[in-house]
């Protein structure tokens, strides 16, 4: 029977070995009750992001995500088509086709462990990329807010918070000291958008709005109700228009800025009611730079603060 309580014993020991280290191929790999992640944050769609570990090979689906990721410490192994917003570090790098047609084929080439998706214009990817074990966040940057939140995030997923307390300090510096370099007046603005379409009135929440705002600024069109397919834009009517009057009226367009101009100052001629507005008698009608206001500024913020008050106050545009 001995040798017979020794085998058991061997094979009681061996089981118990197996527990604790055996199956614990899994358990090393999940982390310890209490252990930090190495980021945790809530993306632009209100989705619960968690990275155990630092992204090595990062792929952003629009090019404005390139500059604040840098600023940050980080870096992309693929990135989308741009003729703008295009830094010359990010040039050479893989491309995933253009923004607004991201090729997923082409990112998963890239063999990613982080995409980060343009929320408005290609987060629909996201289920797919997750679907092929590839990690998501999802951000908008079209508000400060916004910008802000992004620089945040972009710190946390390259481990370098320092650097986005930096560069938000450094942001909200240059704001402020184009603020007190202006009157602390509140001027009444109106902000109309052309396009081929039509014209349409910005409200808040437009880069141009929210650039206003940032003066301190009254948005005359604030309590218009918005387009059911643009939240961030009114119905134009000139009847209200008027009944506004505004001091200030700002122009946004894509397009060539000679086209724009004409086209604004026809419509405007053609209608005696345009006269009666206080901008329009007055001269105060400028058109504002499509890289600035119709494109997200990012980190650049300040510069589209600084634009669109050395417009009214060109002592505003001393930095």
């Amino acid at each position: 029977m001995k040798p017979f309580v020794r085998m058991m014993l061997l094979v009681v020991m061996a089981g118990l070995l197996v527990a604790a280290f055996g199956c614990g191929t899994a358990e090393k790999k999940a982390p310890a009750a209490g252990e930090a992640a190495f980021a945790h944050f809530e993306d632009a769609a209100g989705r619960d992001i968690t990275l155990d570990k630092k992204p090595e090979r990062i792929v952003v689906t629009s090019a404005s995500f390139l500059e604040p990721l840098h600023e940050v410490g980080g870096d992309v192994v693929g990135r989308p088509d741009s003729k703008t917003k295009m830094p010359d570090w990010a040039k050479d790098k893989t491309s995933v086709g253009k923004v607004y047609q991201i090729d997923a084929e082409k990112v998963l080439a890239c063999n990613p462990d982080l995409v980060i998706l343009n929320k408005g214009m290609n987060e629909k990817l996201a289920a797919t990329l997750e679907d092929n074990g590839v990690k998501t966040v999802v951000l908008d940057m079209k508000s400060y807010d916004d910008v802000k939140q992004e620089v945040k995030i972009l710190a946390q997923i390259t481990g370098e918070k320092e650097k986005g307390d930096a560069l938000l300090a450094s942001m909200e510096h240059a704001i402020e000291a184009v603020r007190q370099r202006v009157p602390q007046e509140k001027k009444r603005i109106a902000i109309i958008h052309s396009t081929n379409q039509g014209l349409t009135i910005q409200l808040d929440g437009s880069i141009a709005g929210c650039t206003a705002k940032l003066l301190g600024w009254e948005n005359v069109a604030a309590g218009l109700a918005p387009l059911e397919k643009n939240p961030d834009s009114a119905p134009y009517s000139l009847e209200t228009l008027v009944e506004q009057n505004p001091d200030v009226l700002f122009i946004t367009s894509m397009g060539d800025l000679k086209e724009i101009k004409a086209g604004m100052d026809k419509i405007m001629e053609e209608n005696p009611a345009w006269q009666t507005i206080h901008a329009v008698k007055n001269g105060h009608v400028y058109y504002l730079p499509q890289d600035l206001f119709l494109l997200s500024p990012g980190i650049h913020y300040p510069d589209a603060v600084r634009t669109m008050a050395s417009c009214i106050y060109p002592e505003a545009k001393e930095k």
